[in-house]
């Protein structure tokens, strides 16, 4: 194992002093508790009347702002001292916004992951201990009777969809700008995106060059969902759809064309070790010299800060239990074991994109 050097000071050394490590003790027992609190804190509004109001409110005058009992409002924001998002005065009993309120409010980030663990993953957890020992996402069921959660993700709720979307978007989105300059550096005219979701990657690449077409290969579901996003966009003539199941033995990307680029963007951390390396064995029989396999991750051992790795190995337990019951958030060494495994050989990696992501661009070996 390689960390990044502020991920390894946090991971091997162990500094909390008892008090402080017994509190962090307790503070988890608590975490659901903890969760729903802030979550309601949020959606209240109270976090955002008292940034309005540095001076800090009182119970009744924040109750009285949110258009909430004050009872509500009192058992909220007394845990929320304890939880550490607000502040108050002794002597008159006013509220303030903490730090960690100030970033738990303005955070895009955190407001993401919250929608997300709320809408998503909240009632799936309670069988995370099932999923893990049977290697199946048993919380899925409490949306559907699918394998995976994939096939299903036109069908979940509204919230539940449209929280997913945000999530799986924000973190990719903000590393697309640097993405498309990695991958026009090689000036390809045909690019294979291999899971490409809603087709909002193929967009970007369209629009960045207006010579370039790109095929989408993913589930059948997922194509015809991309289709409806991308009808009637700039670009959409020179976006096609592959519909294809990658873990079917038999299944093959297309053949008889050349693909210059093979773009894989948060995609083989839907999958376990055995069928990473399947995807990338059906990638590399359709790879020439001249073709590029690049692979976009967010590895957890590869991030500038802990808060970013912390972050991605709590995210491998949604893949435990709601998507698929046996893939993860990947370190970027077992992702460069399995690409020698599967005869490919990594010819760059670039960190720090976005919110944290990795290029790996791979050849042929």
């Amino acid at each position: 194992m390689k960390l990044s050097p502020s991920v390894a000071e946090a991971y091997s050394k162990d500094n909390l002093p008892a008090a402080q490590a017994q509190r962090l003790a307790r503070f988890i027992a608590f975490g659901p508790v903890v969760f729903q609190v802030s979550r309601l804190m949020l959606r209240f509004g109270i976090l955002q009347i008292l940034r309005e109001n540095p001076e800090g409110l009182t119970t009744e005058e924040v109750a009285s702002q949110c258009g909430i009992p004050v009872y509500a409002a009192r058992v909220l924001m007394e845990a929320s001292i304890s939880i550490g998002t607000l502040k108050v005065e002794e002597s008159t009993s006013r509220y303030r916004l903490s730090k960690t309120g100030w970033f738990l409010l303005t955070d895009q980030a955190a407001n993401v992951d919250m929608d997300f663990n709320h809408y998503v993953n909240y009632q799936g957890m309670y069988r995370l201990e099932e999923s893990l020992l049977e290697g199946r996402p048993a919380g899925l069921e409490s949306f559907g009777n699918w394998e995976t959660i994939y096939p299903g993700l036109s069908s979940l709720p509204d919230d539940a969809r449209r929280s997913w979307f945000a999530f799986d978007h924000f973190y990719s989105d903000q590393s697309f700008d640097q993405a498309l300059e990695t991958v026009f550096s090689f000036r390809p005219g045909k690019i294979l995106d291999v899971g490409g979701n809603t087709g909002k990657w193929a967009r970007k690449c369209v629009e960045y060059d207006p010579g370039v077409t790109v095929t989408i290969a993913d589930l059948p579901e997922q194509i015809a969902l991309m289709k409806q996003e991308t009808a009637g966009k700039p670009g959409a003539e020179r976006i096609s759809g592959y519909p294809v199941n990658v873990l079917e033995p038999d299944s093959e990307f297309p053949k008889g064309e050349h693909f210059d680029i093979i773009w894989m963007s948060q995609f083989l951390d839907c999958f376990s070790e055995e069928q990473i390396l399947l995807i990338l064995s059906k990638a590399a029989a359709i790879m020439d010299g001249g073709t590029r396999l690049c692979i976009m991750e967010t590895f957890w051992d590869r991030q500038k800060f802990e808060t970013a790795a912390m972050c991605l190995t709590l995210t491998s337990l949604y893949f435990s239990a709601l998507a698929n019951g046996c893939s993860r958030m990947y370190q970027a060494t077992d992702m460069e074991r399995l690409v020698r495994q599967s005869g490919l050989e990594i010819e760059e990696i670039r960190d720090n994109m976005g919110l944290g992501h990795s290029i790996m661009t791979i050849k042929k070996a």
